[in-house]
């Protein structure tokens, strides 16, 4: 982490979280990964186990070993256990992906009945859309939205690749991850609207899902004012779409 990333720079635990979801009115979250460690996956594991408002968690899992078989085996068996992700967007390679023993292990998942969430840079969606054709049969979950260059308002080619790849009824999107890749301090909602449309506008209702990001979001935002961003986003359509987009979607998707 940068020195602008001062924030960050303190243990987030599960106090923490119950304070800004009460606040907010959230009486159910999933917790995601952070460290590419199965020690940090079966910490988040034993946080849920005790907790009501820890509904899943989407923990991480040596995907290119040839035993992670075996690995997931053995996790699998606590029952939040709902998704893996990798930190894609950090590989030196950006075709990471495609590697062969990298998707031997996504071929793992459906078996687990585990979801995966996908945490890309906008410049990988051409490889994205490849890659998530390999395994037509698996549920695959876009996280913020993909970090599109928000910063610049620069629109394409996100915008005609991430229609691409939501051609794919497998795959959701998680509204997260915006307020950091605009300008920390000077943000506005005029200059999210038009990505906010899009994701709107390209995967609906049935497969959008409200996330936080949190804490990273406290980089440039909190939780409360993001939840309140995205209701006001939502405020136009239907009493059921905004409610598939603020609980439903991750509901389903999950399996919570």
């Amino acid at each position: 982490m940068s020195d602008k990333m001062d924030v960050l720079r303190r243990d987030y635990v599960h106090d923490d979280l119950s304070a800004v979801t009460a606040a907010a009115g959230v009486t159910g979250t999933v917790v995601v990964q952070a460290q590419q460690t199965i020690a940090e996956t079966e910490w988040l594991l034993s946080l849920a186990e005790g907790s009501k408002l820890i509904r899943g968690v989407v923990g991480w899992v040596p995907l290119i070993d040839a035993k992670v078989e075996a690995s997931l085996e053995e996790i699998a068996r606590l029952p939040k256990l709902k998704a893996v992700r990798h930190v894609l967007h950090d590989e030196a390679d950006d075709r990471y992906m495609l590697r062969e023993d990298f998707n031997r292990g996504i071929a793992c998942l459906k078996r687990f009945d585990l979801r995966y969430d996908l945490l890309i840079f906008e410049r990988h969606l051409p490889q994205t859309i490849e890659f998530v054709d390999q395994h037509p049969h698996q549920i695959f979950i876009l996280d913020h939205i993909a970090k599109p260059r928000i910063h610049e308002q620069v629109m394409e080619p996100w915008r005609s690749n991430l229609r691409e790849l939501a051609r794919r009824e497998n795959v959701y999107c998680k509204i997260s991850g915006m307020v950091t890749e605009a300008d920390w301090h000077s943000w506005s909602e005029a200059q999210l609207w038009p990505y906010m449309e899009t994701v709107l506008s390209t995967f609906g209702a049935e497969r959008l899902m409200f996330g936080s990001d949190w804490p990273v979001l406290n980089l440039a935002s909190d939780y409360g004012a993001w939840i309140e961003v995205v209701k006001r986003a939502v405020d136009r359509l239907s009493p059921h779409e905004r409610q598939q987009i603020m609980a439903k979607t991750a509901i389903e998707a999950y399996g919570l």
